[in-house]
């Protein structure tokens, strides 16, 4: 019976000539303001895909987030921690690291890697190194890294000689957009970077230049400390750089690149187009 009314609709549709169409809604699907899956927290998360191929001659730019909960990692009994596993990560699998610069939830790293599977191996690593640290700190346990590390691979000179402005100098840039430091106050070298270890200070720079990172911290006053960051291998971070802009004066300021302005610009457009919460209907039973 069934074979027979299939056959039958079959025979009408050739009849009519033509396949039939249904209607469609026009308000569900296509293109569309506010479309699209929506950020699992404050922040739209690292996408997932395979990572482009690395070749070993280019420095990457690693950033990583950590979840709330963990601490401050700038304070004084976190900073530690994390300088623990930068020790211990600096130069492993494949991977060395270079510079680093320690946000209030965030880690800057520049990396030289043998290949993408080295880096991804390194940055898993130090990722767990960090998680262990602070768990222990916070006497938790659990996620501790945010999301997947955001790597942007350095391919001249001038993008190289940008990220490390970025990242040494990205603790002055927070300080200004907090407020807490004044355009023109003056030089102010941030004591949770490696900027003290960075060799590409211009002359007249070498004296606002500490000794060591953290210069006051107590965990000094235990003997010297391991070294944080390692020697850079590649042309384009040893001295490649040098040819973006020469050497970096202290009063430089990070600025956004095209990639950055856009992802920013995304971020608040995301941001105007998702729904607005909601208010409850107000009571005027009492009015």
């Amino acid at each position: 019976m069934a074979d027979r009314l299939a056959s039958s609709h079959r025979a009408r549709d050739r009849r009519s000539g033509g396949q039939l169409e249904l209607p469609l809604r026009g308000s569900w699907g296509g293109a569309r303001r506010g479309a699209g899956r929506k950020p699992k927290g404050e922040r739209a998360e690292v996408r997932h895909g395979r990572r482009p191929r690395l070749e070993p001659r280019f420095p990457v730019h690693v950033t990583t987030r950590v979840v709330r909960g963990t601490g401050y990692l700038r304070g004084s009994r976190v900073y530690p921690a994390v300088r623990q596993a930068l020790c211990a990560a600096r130069d492993r699998l494949g991977a060395r690291i270079v510079h680093f610069s320690i946000q209030r939830d965030h880690i800057h790293l520049i990396v030289e890697a043998r290949d993408q599977i080295a880096l991804g191996r390194a940055m898993k690593g130090f990722g767990v190194r960090v998680a262990r640290r602070l768990n222990k700190l916070a006497g938790r346990s659990g996620r501790v890294i945010a999301d997947r590390y955001h790597a942007r691979y350095l391919r001249t000179p001038t993008e190289v000689r940008t990220a490390i402005v970025y990242v040494l100098q990205n603790g002055v840039k927070h300080a200004r957009d907090e407020g807490r430091i004044a355009r023109g106050q003056g030089v102010w070298i941030d004591p949770h970077s490696s900027a003290a270890f960075f060799d590409g200070w211009h002359p007249r720079c070498q004296r606002w230049i500490p000794a060591r990172d953290a210069p006051a911290h107590p965990l000094h006053g235990q003997g010297q400390p391991a070294m944080p960051v390692a020697a850079p291998r590649t042309w384009l971070a040893r001295v490649g750089w040098l040819r973006g802009g020469g050497p970096i004066d202290a009063h430089e300021v990070p600025v956004l690149d095209a990639a950055d302005r856009s992802r920013r610009q995304h971020a608040r457009a995301t941001a105007r187009s998702a729904p607005a919460a909601r208010r409850p209907p107000r009571d005027r039973r009492g009015q």
